[in-house]
């Protein structure tokens, strides 16, 4: 008889499926300002997803609650997490002018270690053009306070993505199939 016991993290959250990717630096880390390279992704959730955006808001609580020694530092009291900076952004507020983030909520999540990639069928994805900013797909991410050079929030690490279906890519630049989707030849010497 196995007395395994199933341990949840509830600082951890598995998005739910039709959250899509955007600034997707999933394959080689990226410094920021000179920072620590990282691999990071913008997880942009529609606000009708209210089951993931529910779960990302407990965690966020639960994050603070787990992190009060951290967040108090060397003050007298814990500030309260409506003071704090949190990963949960509004993108109707804060990208009023990119339709990608218009009625989505969205989470920027990093990591120094590459996260796991694998499609729907939870094989791994080892092509990196099939991963790109406008895809669709579940995150693994988790979520944990922070204290930093007078800086003080909740942040979100991103563990492993998982790939569910194609979607228009992000950043404008068309793909290689819609630019020789057609065998019309431009040709302007006649």
């Amino acid at each position: 008889m196995s007395n395994s016991t199933n341990i949840t993290n509830p600082m951890k959250v598995i998005t739910g499926k039709d959250t899509r990717w955007s600034y997707a630096n999933v394959w080689e880390p990226k410094s920021i300002n000179g920072g620590t390279p990282k691999f990071s992704v913008s997880l942009i959730i529609p606000k009708s997803d209210t089951v993931t955006v529910n779960k990302i808001r407990a965690a966020i609580q639960a994050a603070y609650d787990d992190g009060q020694a951290k967040l108090k530092g060397n003050g007298r009291s814990v500030p309260p997490l409506s003071a704090l900076k949190t990963p949960l952004r509004d993108g109707d507020i804060e990208r009023p002018d990119d339709s990608a983030y218009a009625d989505s909520y969205f989470v920027n999540a990093n990591s120094t270690t590459a996260p796991g990639i694998v499609d729907a069928d939870r094989n791994p994805i080892l092509t990196r053009s099939e991963v790109y900013s406008g895809v669709y797909g579940r995150a693994s991410i988790n979520f944990y306070a922070f204290n930093s050079n007078g800086n003080k929030g909740i942040a979100c690490s991103l563990n492993n993505l998982q790939k569910i279906r194609d979607g228009e890519p992000l950043g404008g630049k068309a793909s290689a199939e819609s630019d020789f989707a057609t065998d019309d030849d431009d040709d302007f010497l006649d």
